[in-house]
């Protein structure tokens, strides 16, 4: 019975030994596993090469409010990356997201040395935000410009009145909702609108004048809405210089001493998954594959317009005419 006793209590103490050392190696794995996230991920990669490269940002499409990219951007100031390079391609958006996106670029610009670059687009709210910028590099072909300001709105008034439906309302002022598409827009509602616009549009003149350092015969010659070839802006001082991104490097090298031969690095401005562009490529390979590629490429555009339809507020956005 004392042998048999021994041996019991042996196995017990082996199993507790070996149950702290299951313990141990989950531990173990479980803190590895946080490590080799945290290193892969987007944030992880930025903290462990920050130091040693320049962060290089996106601004694409529509441009409206956004609050995670603005702090991201605040992130970044605060971030040990050497240089930023700002890459633009955007006809603009709302005027309010423009300015928000232009402010949270000034403020990086006080903690970083920074440079825009223009893929191949930089119009009206884009370009707004290329202004917070002391350097802009654009292509040659590049569409640099469109320095104005929009407010459009549908009158359904004579749908309306083919259909038989008649829209009544009851309002404290005559302005009190003006316009509200149902109605023609009286003057005093025109010219309300009128004044908004313009006041915008001063605003808009304004910071390209300080920010480009025009004249007023310069400014008048740029700022009538039209957009500009990147050799026509660099002549008309609404960019630095001809180029790409290497140029753009190139100048933070020479006129802001960031370290030469430093890799420029993706920096995310949205979540990881926060864009679904890659389902959108997806569903095109699939629709092609099976010859219905008419019918994506239709698709995708009923989604820009729908883009559009859904900014609020006075613009700041160029959109060539669309061939049917």
């Amino acid at each position: 019975m004392s042998l048999e006793s021994d041996v019991i209590v042996d196995r017990r103490r082996m199993r507790r030994k070996l149950t702290f050392w299951r313990v141990c190696a989950v531990l173990v794995a479980i803190i590895a596993v946080v490590a080799i996230g945290a290193a892969v991920s987007p944030a992880g990669r930025n903290a462990l090469t920050a130091s040693t490269s320049i962060a290089r940002i996106q601004i694409d499409g529509l441009i409206r409010s956004n609050s995670e990219r603005t702090e991201a951007i605040d992130r970044l100031a605060k971030s040990s990356y050497a240089g930023v390079v700002v890459h633009i391609n955007s006809p603009g958006g709302t005027t309010a997201g423009s300015e928000e996106l232009h402010d949270a670029l000034v403020r990086l610009k006080a903690k970083k040395p920074m440079v825009v670059v223009v893929e191949g687009l930089a119009a009206s709210g884009g370009y707004i935000a290329a202004l917070a910028s002391d350097h802009i590099v654009a292509q040659q072909t590049s569409l640099v410009g469109s320095i104005g300001v929009l407010f459009q709105y549908p009158n359904f008034g004579d749908l309306l009145k083919t259909v038989g439906v008649k829209v009544e309302e009851v309002k404290s002022s005559p302005l009190k909702a003006a316009p509200n598409g149902f109605e023609p827009t009286s003057p005093e509602a025109r010219a309300a609108l009128e004044s908004l616009v313009k006041d915008s549009y001063a605003w808009f003149r304004d910071l390209v004048q300080k920010g480009r350092k025009l004249d007023d015969a310069q400014l008048n010659t740029v700022a009538d809405g039209r957009v500009f070839t990147g050799r026509q802006a660099l002549g008309l001082k609404l960019i630095d210089e001809l180029g790409d991104e290497r140029t753009a490097v190139a100048w933070l090298v020479s006129e802001k001493k960031v370290k030469s031969g430093l890799p420029v690095r993706d920096y995310k401005l949205a979540p990881q998954f926060g864009d679904l562009s890659f389902l959108r490529t997806a569903a095109s390979i699939t629709l092609d594959a099976l010859g219905l590629g008419a019918v994506g490429r239709q698709l995708e555009q009923s989604g820009a317009v729908a883009d559009r339809l859904g900014l609020s507020g006075m613009l700041a956005l160029w959109a060539p005419a669309s061939a049917n």
